[in-house]
């Protein structure tokens, strides 16, 4: 069983993920326009008519920007839990969109994929990451969040790939032009992940079957890649499954993509040291 994965697009500006098995391809989140998506689905070759479906984290802009044009010019199943749909009906009033209703810690299909969604702290109406399952490849895709609680942590085990967000590095925020106020709600318990919170959890969640971890939702003010890579594996080194591959994603152009490799039983744990 093959799974692929490739982040079209993540940051404040707007977030979208590709993710695939053999048969199925789903987007997580629509966040920047129908152009974009459509480029960039392009780049790796697949074509937006191929798409199955969208899975929608939650109703902020930079996740459901592109939405409603992209509906209206492709016939895109919707999948949200009722409090995003219900705020993003107040929000798009102008169309009310046809959407699959799922309950968050229940599984749903699409296709060949089983999909759990998991709740998030996050200032929204019922944020979710999601916990994806095809054959007995997982993965998880777990951004805007601003406490990686016991949940998200059990719900992160054991994938054989992680989007995980990396939001910021304490020190740019507190030297940055922001407000205080939006300082205050990016460091709060509803807020986003530091890169250190992100490192600690990649620690906790490493196993020797991880192949991949994209660190997502980088802010262009208050953060630089190289540090959250450095945190990134400075935690990871404390592990003995240095495997796992790090990646960065980008607002403005794709990540490298992921596909599931299965690993020989006989191949070490460690198959390379940490590089920054």
């Amino acid at each position: 069983m093959s799974l692929k994965i490739c982040v079209l697009a993540s940051g404040s500006k707007g977030n979208c993920t590709y993710l695939a098995s053999e048969t199925t391809s789903i987007l997580i989140d629509a966040g920047v326009s129908r152009k974009q998506i459509v480029d960039r689905l392009r780049q790796i070759d697949v074509d937006i008519a191929d798409i199955d479906g969208i899975c929608v984290t939650h109703e902020h802009s930079d996740h459901v920007s592109g939405l409603d044009v992209l509906v209206r010019n492709h016939p895109l199943s919707l999948y949200g839990n009722r409090g995003t749909v219900e705020a993003l009906f107040h929000k798009m009033k102008k169309r009310q969109l046809h959407w699959n209703i799922f309950t968050n810690g229940c599984e749903f299909d699409i296709g060949d994929l089983q999909i759990e969604a998991f709740s998030v702290p996050h200032d929204a109406y019922d944020p979710v990451g999601f916990h994806i399952t095809c054959g007995d490849v997982r993965v998880a895709v777990c951004t805007d969040l601003g406490l990686p609680t016991a949940l998200i942590r059990q719900r992160l085990k054991n994938c054989h790939a992680v989007i995980l967000e990396a939001n910021h590095d304490e020190h740019l925020l507190q030297q940055s032009s922001r407000p205080w106020s939006l300082k205050q709600r990016v460091l709060g318990r509803q807020g986003h992940l530091s890169n250190a919170q992100a490192g600690d959890v990649i620690r906790e969640i490493a196993h020797d079957e991880l192949q991949q971890v994209f660190l997502a939702h980088l802010s262009e003010e208050c953060n630089q890649g190289d540090l959250a890579l450095l945190a990134a594996h400075e935690h990871l080194a404390e592990t003995p499954y240095k495997q796992a591959k790090v990646s960065l994603t980008y607002a403005d152009q794709i990540s490298e993509c992921w596909t599931y490799e299965p690993r020989s039983k006989t191949d070490p744990v460690c198959i390379q040291s940490a590089e920054v």
